[in-house]
This record gives C-alpha cells, structure tokens and sequence, in this order.
C-alpha cells in the first residue's frame, strides 16, 4: 500500500535536490565575474597573507558563496543515491553550464539597440557610460576560465563521491560529518588548484600568464576559505539528513543510504 507513494517520494526528493544542485551550479559559474572582499563583509582590515611571496586578501570570486551549496547537496545525493546518481546530476550540470555560456555568448553578438545606448549613457556619476561593453564583460568569460572551471567541477565532484563512499564503508550511517567534510576537504583541495592552473597558467595566453607561484598562492587562498566555510556548514548537512528522515521516514532513509553504499561499492570494485 505504501510502496508507491514511497517511490513517488523518493523521486520527487531527488528532483529537488538535483534543481538545487544545478541551479546553484550554474548560478556560481555566471556570478564567478564578480570578485569581493571577504574581509570587508566581516569589517576586517585586509588579511595580507604571505604565501610563496605573495601578500594576498581573502579576494574571493562571488560564486564561493554559493558552491558550499552545491558540495552540501552533492553528499546528501551521494548519501542517498549513491555514486551514480552523483554522476548523472554532474554530466547534466556541465552540459547545462556549457548550453548558458553558448547561449550568452551569442546573446553578446547581437547588435545593441540606439535607444538602449542612449538612454544609458550616463552613469550615476554623470560619466560616460557604454552599456553594451559593460554587460559583455560581465557575461563573458575567457574560455581557458570557462574549460578550467568545468573540468575541476568535474574532477571535484568525482574525487567528492569517490572518498565520501570510502569512509562511509568505514563508518557505516554513523559520523555522517567526517565523510562529508572529509570528502569535501580533499576535492576542493584538487578543485582549488586546478581551476587556477589551467585557467591563468595552462591555457591562458603568454601576456596574461600568471606565474606558477601565484596560482599555488592564490589557490591556497581559496582552499583555506573554502575549509573554513565546510566545518562551518556541518551543522546544516545534520539539518538536512534530519529533514529527509522526517520525509522520507528514518525507515526508508536508513534503508535508501544503504542501498546506495552497496552499489556504489560494488561499481568501485568493478
């Protein structure tokens, strides 16, 4: 009797995580633009942090406010629907992703029109103002960023679901926050470099090249906010895990996290 309106359940929760996921996704890819202090949301005076000769702020891409997002619904999918699921959402979120970026491109080809010019010209300031340069800045991006970030999306999210399944063979449904900070700490160790490495330094052009030292600097960088903000968001994958139980039932829960382990196991093996 209950079986069906079970199903149903488990269905519509993976739709919803899934829109999730891939909303924030590709939201954080379009945001990436726009660079912010992190100590000045906090009031802090620049950090200078000296690394490999470097003084380097916490000067983050907008797109780390949401990615934290992104890693928390990816151990709640791995938990729940295992390894393949991951996999699935993943190849779906950087065909969309690429599908957006085409997409605004072609947008930034057509020809502006004279009164959208005109009546934007002037910006609070009273100085010139050329809308049609200013919005293909923004929604444009240098292909080597746009292929460096897919590929450590990729990379992170695989590397993510590969070692949160290695530790929950470890610790069973128990210590849920050490497979989902110990995973998240590794793939964004990888994700944090690789992004930079071949974005800035591997397919960048030579007048813009960043130095290698200065990727591993401002890689680590953004490795320590990114470890920072994952112990910080534990309490919220507890949140989520008790707000699924109370859906789903503890019952069916316990029994899909199982069920998704023994697959997830037996396709590692394979």
């Amino acid at each position: 009797m209950n079986k069906k309106p079970n199903e149903e359940k488990t269905q519509q929760l993976f739709l919803i995580l899934s829109g999730i996921f891939v909303t924030n996704a590709l939201l954080a890819e379009i945001m990436g633009v726009k660079i912010f202090s992190a100590e000045k949301l906090v009031g802090l005076d620049p950090a200078h942090i000296n690394i490999l000769g470097f003084n380097l702020d916490f000067n983050l891409t907008a797109g780390v406010i949401l990615w934290p997002i992104v890693f928390l619904t990816t151990d709640i999918i791995n938990e729940y629907y295992g390894k393949q699921g991951i996999k699935n959402i993943s190849l779906l979120t950087v065909s969309l992703i690429s599908y957006a970026f085409l997409i605004i491109y072609a947008i930034t080809l057509l020809p502006p029109a004279n009164f959208w010019l005109e009546i934007n010209a002037m910006d609070e300031l009273g100085n010139v103002f050329y809308i049609d340069l200013a919005f293909n800045k923004i929604f444009t991006q240098g292909l080597g960023i746009i292929v460096g970030s897919l590929v450590a999306f990729l990379l992170g999210q695989f590397l993510d679901v590969y070692i949160f399944q290695k530790l929950r063979q470890f610790t069973g449904a128990k210590l849920i926050w050490l497979r989902a900070t110990g995973s998240t700490f590794v793939s964004q160790l990888i994700d944090s470099y690789v992004v930079l490495f071949l974005a800035f330094y591997l397919l960048s052009p030579s007048e813009s090249q960043w130095p290698l030292a200065q990727v591993l600097a401002v890689g680590s960088i953004n490795y320590i906010f990114k470890f920072v903000i994952a112990i910080l968001s534990t309490p919220i994958i507890y949140l989520g895990h008790y707000s699924i139980e109370k859906y789903l039932g503890v019952e069916k829960a316990q029994k899909m996290a199982e069920e998704a382990t023994q697959n997830s196991r037996s396709k590692i093996q394979t």
